[in-house]
């Protein structure tokens, strides 16, 4: 057997007073996929970061080619080959896709940069991932899938001995992961080591060799990966059986909550009309650039559109958040780090930030936020080492349950939550389907859109489909089918526009 490339041996890592790894041992293989998996907080990102040189251990070692080694930086263990793509984009957004791909290894010609060399490779690593975005284009153009293909082809362009792969594909669509998961195949092919995380445990079982399962900091499981099924894995993660992962659909007949007439946005959406009904959960399933977000972001102000939104039968006037927010209508943005909360803030501050109204009375009423934050704790289960902590450093389903904290705060009558499961364990996705469920059995009226076509058929009453801003069809009960929403979304049937026309 091949001797590992990279290994932790007896590794921990403590923050202050809080230990967040225990006595791990892990080893990356050549020519191996080895799969790190395990809920929100389980100790992956901390394991990946030592790995890679961002941060140190406690205690234990890191060997490269057996001998014990200290990285005292991410650019020492590139310099060893050893590379990371992390699930939160590490790119300079002001640069352009040529310049963050050759960002600390550019090339010269004499005394210049060599620009037409460094596009005409910028150019063929994103062909190789099917990618058709400009070398020349700056970052702050992209689309969050094509950053994410840019991380990817800045890797691909340093040909790693070891990658490190954190959620990968955690906003790319289907297709986009086809090509993620070939070009993984290739550098095995090629003697790459391979760490790979994904909640998408699918993906785990079809591309990993091995797989080791963290909880609380601890390896549980150490395993070639046939021996752990996707339900298998799932169990080894929580320490518990996960059944019945949806909730029970019940049946909806309330008053319509929300009716969206011709809403349009020139060149974004075409003319756009559906209904809500009180404790209905409508999804919104469509491929990524649909439009579907762009979408929900007019409904509540965020976007000038022309059309009209009526709740509870009055139209939404003025279309601002405030208004909407005020008419009981709020959205919770697939961006929780960029735009959901504030990460350099605690999590008193972020929770009380949308209905900072009711907690002043001339001065903030500190000690009513903090009795609003224990509720919110208990209530949504945010698992948190210290109250005082920053938002940022909470791990991404925390993160996720503070933002819908945040928004329930505001007693909301309507909710939208837009990706709500993106980059989270299959434990605390199993949590939030059940709150959203609760919601809609007390009344509220749930907007989900997803990604994720098991969760949109899981979890919703009528499925609508978009495609280039346009509403292609509706579905409802056993009509809610993947072949269905697919040939919607891929344009193979007319759109509900073309059939009334």
């Amino acid at each position: 057997m091949t001797a590992p490339v990279l290994v932790l041996r007896g590794v921990s890592r403590a923050f202050g007073p809080v230990t967040v790894l225990h006595d791990v041992d892990f080893a990356l293989n050549p020519g191996e996929v080895h799969a790190l998996i395990g809920e929100n907080g389980a100790g992956k990102s901390t394991t990946m970061k030592i790995l890679a040189g961002y941060l140190s251990p406690s205690a234990g070692e890191v060997l490269l080619d057996g001998q014990p080694t200290v990285f005292s930086d991410p650019r020492e263990a590139e310099a060893a080959g050893v590379l990371m793509i992390h699930q939160e984009f590490n790119l300079a957004r002001q640069l352009t896709v040529e310049q963050n791909v050759f960002l600390g290894r550019e090339r010269r010609r004499g005394p210049f940069l060599d620009h037409r060399g460094m596009q005409a490779e910028t150019g063929a690593l994103l062909a190789r991932l099917n990618c058709d975005v400009s070398p020349r284009a700056r970052i702050r153009d992209l689309s969050v899938p094509q950053m994410q293909m840019v991380e990817i082809a800045r890797a691909l362009g340093q040909k790693a001995r070891v990658l490190i792969m954190d959620e990968p594909s955690a906003v790319l669509t289907r297709q986009e992961t086809e090509v993620l998961l070939e070009q993984i195949e290739r550098l095995r092919a090629a003697g790459t080591a391979i760490l790979y995380t994904s909640h998408k445990l699918d993906e785990v079982a079809r591309i990993a060799d091995r797989i080791t399962v963290l909880r609380d900091g601890r390896v549980v499981r150490a395993c070639p990966a046939p021996e752990l099924d996707e339900d298998g894995m799932a169990t080894a993660m929580v320490g518990r059986e996960l059944s019945d992962l949806f909730p029970p659909k019940v049946p909806v007949a309330g008053p319509v909550a929300l009716e969206v007439r011709d809403l349009h946005i020139p060149g974004l959406l075409d003319r756009i009309s559906f209904t809500l009904g009180q404790g209905e959960i409508l999804g919104f399933a469509g491929l990524v650039g649909a439009g579907r977000t762009e979408l929900m972001e007019a409904l509540v102000g965020l976007r000038n559109a022309g059309g009209e939104v009526l709740v509870g039968g009055q139209p939404l006037r003025p279309r601002t958040v405030r208004a909407a927010r005020d008419a009981g209508l709020v959205y919770l943005t697939e961006d929780r780090k960029e735009r959901g909360l504030l990460l350099d803030k605690s999590l008193r501050e972020n929770l009380t930030l949308l209905s900072l109204d009711r907690f002043c009375r001339g001065l903030i009423d500190r000690k009513a936020e903090d009795a609003a934050l224990t509720q919110a704790i208990g209530e949504f289960d945010i698992r948190t080492p210290s109250r005082a902590i920053r938002a940022g450093n909470l791990s991404g389903g925390n993160q996720q349950k503070l933002l819908l904290a945040k928004t329930m705060l505001a007693e909301p009558g309507i909710v939208i939550i837009d990706e709500p499961t993106r980059g989270i364990d299959i434990g605390t996705k199993q949590q939030i389907y059940a709150f959203i469920h609760r919601l809609a059995a007390a009344g509220k009226s749930v907007i989900v859109v997803s990604s994720e076509m098991a969760e949109v058929i899981g979890l919703s009453h009528r499925v609508l489909v978009m495609r280039s801003g346009r509403l292609m069809g509706e579905l409802s009960g056993p009509a809610i089918t993947e072949d269905a929403i697919v040939r919607l979304a891929m344009g193979l049937v007319p759109s509900a526009t073309e059939d009334a026309a």
